[in-house]
Parts: C-alpha cells; sequence; structure tokens
C-alpha cells in the first residue's frame, strides 16, 4: 500500500519530494556513461522513453521516477538523500567524499586517475624530478590527498576540462582521467603515477537503504541488472552425446553448478545444456568434440540469475 506523502522538514526542503515521496527515485548520468547504462536498463526490461520535460524521462519500473543529471550531481543528492539510487563514477563519490552505499559495478566507462607529464620532464628513472612543480586537475579532493603523500611541495591549479592542453606553459604535469591513454600520448604526456581506478556504478543513499521497503526494491533492481551482466558473459551452449560418451562431455563443460542433461528420442544419446563463459567458447568446442559430443548449438543469453 502506497505510503502518505511525507511532511517531514526533509521532504518539504526537497523539490521532488511531495511528487515522489511515495516512489523510488532514481538518477540518471548525462554523458558518456548515459548509453550504456539505458542500455542495460533497456535489456534488463526496463524501458526509458523521453518525455516532454526532457530531464525527467518515464519508465516502465513500476512506482519509480526518474531524473537525468550530470554524475556528480546524481552523488551529490545521493549524498543529500533527495535521490534513493543512481548511476554514477565511483570517481565522483571518492571526490566528493560522498557517504553513499555501493551496490552494483557494471564494469562500464573503466577510467584511471593518473598523473602524467611531458618526456622532457620525466628523470632517467621514469619519475618527476624531485622539486617543487605546478599539477593541473579538476579532482582537488583526490589530487591535494595524493599530494599530501607523494608529492607535499608541489601546487595544485584547478582545470576546468582539457586538461592535457596545460603543460608545459601552465602546469609542469596533469593529473587527469584516462581510458586507453591515447589522448594522454597524442599530447606526449607519459603516466608516472596511479591514483585511482573508477568504473560506472549504481551507488543508494543511506536514508533509502535504511527504509526496508526502498531497500528491497533496490536489492530487487541490482538483481535484474546483475542478471543482465552476467548474461553478457555467458553463452547457452547445447551439444548431444552418445550414452557411452556422456561423462566424458560432461568432463570438459564448465557450468554455474550442474548441466541439464536430457534423454533423446528413441534412447539415441543426451543432449546436454549448460551455460558457459564466452571467452571459453574457442576451447571448449574442440574439446566437446574431441570427448564425443555432436550436434552443438550456441545460443546468446538475455538474462541469468544464479
Amino acid at each position: 500500500m502506497p505510503q502518505a506523502p511525507s511532511t517531514s522538514p526533509d521532504a518539504a526542503a526537497s523539490p521532488d519530494a511531495g511528487q515522489s515521496a511515495d516512489k523510488l527515485r532514481l538518477g540518471l548520468p548525462k554523458g558518456r556513461m548515459h548509453d550504456n547504462v539505458v542500455r542495460l536498463l533497456d535489456d534488463a526490461g526496463l524501458n526509458i522513453r523521453a518525455s516532454t520535460r526532457g530531464y525527467r524521462p518515464r519508465i516502465n519500473l513500476p512506482h519509480a521516477e526518474v531524473k537525468i543529471l550530470k554524475p556528480q550531481n546524481v552523488v551529490e543528492m545521493l549524498d543529500a538523500g533527495s535521490r534513493d539510487v543512481g548511476f554514477a563514477g565511483a570517481d565522483w563519490v571518492a571526490e566528493l567524499k560522498a557517504d553513499v552505499q555501493d551496490i552494483l559495478d557494471t564494469g562500464f566507462d573503466p577510467v584511471r586517475l593518473v598523473a602524467a607529464a611531458p618526456r622532457s620532464l620525466i628523470t632517467a628513472e621514469g619519475q618527476l624530478p624531485d622539486r617543487p612543480l605546478r599539477v593541473a586537475g579538476e579532482y582537488p579532493e583526490l589530487i591535494t590527498r595524493w599530494l599530501k603523500q607523494a608529492r607535499p611541495n608541489d601546487i595544485f591549479v584547478r582545470s576546468f576540462g582539457a586538461t592535457e592542453v596545460f603543460p608545459p606553459e601552465d602546469a609542469d604535469y596533469i593529473v587527469d582521467v584516462t581510458q586507453s591513454g591515447a589522448t594522454l600520448e597524442a599530447n606526449n604526456l607519459v603516466i608516472v603515477d596511479e591514483l585511482f581506478r573508477s568504473s560506472t556504478r549504481l551507488f543508494a543513499s543511506n536514508k533509502a537503504m535504511a527504509d526496508p521497503a526502498r531497500k528491497q526494491r533496490i536489492d530487487d533492481l541490482a538483481v535484474l541488472l546483475r542478471s543482465v551482466l552476467e548474461a553478457r558473459t555467458r553463452v547457452l551452449l547445447e551439444v548431444n552425446v552418445g550414452s557411452d560418451a556422456l561423462d566424458a562431455v560432461v568432463k570438459v563443460l564448465p557450468c554455474m553448478r550442474e548441466p541439464t542433461i536430457a534423454q533423446l528420442h528413441d534412447g539415441a544419446g543426451y543432449a546436454v545444456r549448460v551455460a558457459v563463459p564466452k571467452h571459453d567458447v574457442p576451447a571448449i568446442i574442440p574439446s566437446i568434440k574431441a570427448a564425443g559430443g555432436t550436434d552443438i548449438v550456441i545460443i546468446p543469453l538475455a538474462q541469468v540469475v544464479p
């Protein structure tokens, strides 16, 4: 039964409180994370549909409402409790020192926060020179924390995008996020240290997780999303095998628990079905054939719930 809208001071202070006190409030990230997150939700059967209010799309998740925000704003609102659950990078949670709960690592958009310097600045030992330098970056909290431990005499210069263009005129080196390292290499910058690793994750507010009903809905959402992520790493493999070779074929099949085995018509052998890791398939197929398996079929999976 839906709860009555809250009249607490916290609810009154929230611009969404009056219309969503009984709803799960989901934050979706703008920018590079958005497409992967929407695709994940869609594969889980949760469709995001545009509305006339551009930043408030519809979702076919019962009793839920969505708002699209910058990832750092998702983190801030989860920390404040005005959003219940949302997607953001782990780097912003660390940077903003947000007190939120890490529910699910999607593995999307993996990046490293690194210190990188022009080749001409790096010593023969592959290090920064032992003298005060200027460092530019967009993460004051993480960079300041690192400087205190690694280079306490360096001076921090705040950047607001395009950090890689600061050296050598406006900073000696930078701290920035990188995925492939291509942008750094294109600007003749070499990584000298790694500060942090990040990816897109599902976070929840402490306030929501303290509410048993909301916590259950967040846990249920995580189960749905995890099932899609698990399915993306596996395929369903089916193989026919004679009675004399059944044990040998089963022995070479990796599976989540035990394979499903069904007898074929007229006692012609068995059909064996198992969900296997995708990366094992090239090695498994020759092994199955060698063990006596035939009629191998590989089927994509949509969702896997262990």
